[in-house]
């Protein structure tokens, strides 16, 4: 007889940074799927007290 699998399949995701353009600091991490084109968000940075672009940096 055959066995089923009954696991479920893991998603592949990495974990990555969000860095602040202006001071460099890493203030967010995300987890996101594998592959695809970097992120550029604006977020909330706590040392300027402002909004500013944040750019996706790997470990």
């Amino acid at each position: 007889m055959a066995k089923k699998s009954g696991g479920r399949r893991k998603k592949k995701v990495e974990v990555v940074f969000l860095v602040c353009e202006e001071t460099g600091d890493y203030n967010y991490t995300v987890r996101r799927k594998m592959g695809g084109e970097k992120l550029k968000l604006k977020k909330f940075s706590p040392r300027l007290r402002k909004h500013t672009l944040h750019i996706e940096k790997k470990k």
